[in-house]
Parts: structure tokens; sequence; C-alpha cells
């Protein structure tokens, strides 16, 4: 997570006008410098959704607000797709030998017992395995 005054230099560039706040154009440049293509209507889109006290623009708390929400739902898509990639095809959770299996294609050899005594040790429920719940709690 990156700390406010990261934001709020990030926040102070793109505020071209000075004025405190980023209009959509404003942040539709913003998010050109970094990759992200924007239309003006999906940035004014975005500026209202964001924009809390209805002026049309965003101020530095609605800014941060968004970029540390932004940020969580980067981190979780990315714990999801960790998740798929050690889950028993289709299961909805990580076994034994699904844990065996993507550790050795990563280059580690565990035996299935291993593998019981490592899920134990985040298994909350203690249903032998682990669900995304409790993976985000391993990797968290």
């Amino acid at each position: 997570m990156m700390n406010c005054n990261v934001y709020e230099r990030i926040f102070k560039r793109f505020d071209e006008d000075g004025d405190g706040k980023l209009s959509p154009s404003e942040l539709r440049r913003c998010l050109g410098t970094i990759g992200e293509e924007l239309l003006m209507e999906e940035a004014q889109e975005a500026v209202e959704s964001m924009d809390s006290d209805g002026d049309g623009l965003l101020g530095l708390e609605e800014f941060v607000g968004w970029m540390e929400r932004e940020g969580e739902e980067r981190k979780m898509e990315d714990l999801r797709e960790a998740f798929r990639m050690f889950e028993m095809e289709g299961s909805g959770c990580i076994t034994a030998k699904s844990l065996k299996r993507m550790l050795s294609r990563l280059g580690e050899s565990r035996s299935v017992e291993e593998c019981c005594v490592m899920i134990g040790q985040f298994d909350v429920n203690g249903d032998g395995v682990l669900s995304f719940d409790e993976f985000k709690l391993m990797l968290l």
C-alpha cells in the first residue's frame, strides 16, 4: 500500500491548474501517462462516481480513496488468480494434492503429507483444504 504522501505528490503533479481538484480531463491525462486509455466520457463517469461532494471534480481525499480502492481491487484479483493456479480443477479449494502438484511445477518437491501440514497451518475451519479466504489469510 502506498502512503498518502505519494498519492498527494501524484495528485499535485496532475492538478495542472493548481486548483486542488482534478477535472475529468486532468484525470484522463493522469491515467494516460501510465498507459490507461480513457475516453472523455469515461473520465467524466469516473469522476462522477468518486465525487463525494458533488462539485464535478476530485479533491485530494477523493483521489486517495479511489487510489486505495483500486490498489485493493488489483491485489484481490492477483490473489484470485494465484488461488486458481493452486486449486484443484474447479473445486474452489486447494487440496494437499493440488498444492503438491503446483509446488512440483515450481521446483519444490513435497510429499502429500508435508502439503497436509502446510494446509493445516491455515485451515481455519478444519476441513483439510484451503478456501480462498484461508488462502488470502495465508498470503496477507
